[in-house]
């Protein structure tokens, strides 16, 4: 019995580097206007603002992408949005292989997404980053297209299960 399990995170610099400047601009501003006491603001109220403007901003590295591949089926998670792993089992699954995508020509970026502008017969997505995924064709004519990093260990694993799912 074989066993893919990977987990992403939000890493990526540029993003990193996206959140922080986006936040130092507010955060000056605020820091601006309690030195210069033009309100009459206290300290906490300060404070408060500053952590609302960086508590939403630093939400996004709570997000993460959980995936299984094991004898029962594929399993992912895109926690928070997804509390539990959500289970395709082999039954339900007509073809698995792992492809290069375009995602943000395909989908419209990363994370859960539906197709740009809504286009059904590409399927959904579940991505953090980079261009590749595990890309599903269920017997129901649903796509369903899970980001990975681990091509080759991947496609190892999906040779395996799709061997036995034929038998």
């Amino acid at each position: 019995m074989k066993v893919f399990i990977e987990e992403q995170r939000f890493t990526q610099l540029w993003l990193i580097v996206v959140i922080i400047f986006s936040s130092l601009v507010p955060i000056y501003l605020v820091t601006k206007e309690y030195m210069n006491n033009e309100n009459g603001s206290s300290i906490g109220n300060m404070l408060s603002i500053i952590i609302l403007i960086s508590l939403p901003l630093g939400i996004i590295f709570l997000f993460k992408l959980t995936t299984r591949i094991d004898e029962q089926g594929i399993h992912y998670q895109f926690f928070p949005f997804h509390l539990y792993l959500k289970k395709i089992g082999w039954n339900e699954i007509s073809n698995a292989y792992v492809r290069t995508y375009d995602p943000i020509g395909e989908y419209g970026g990363w994370g859960i997404k539906f197709g740009l502008f809504g286009n059904k017969a590409r399927g959904n997505a579940v991505n953090i980053s980079g261009d590749l995924g595990i890309q599903l064709e269920l017997k129901n004519g649903k796509k369903l297209l899970i980001g990975t990093q681990k091509e080759s260990e991947a496609k190892r694993v999906l040779e395996t299960y799709k061997i036995n799912s034929n038998e």
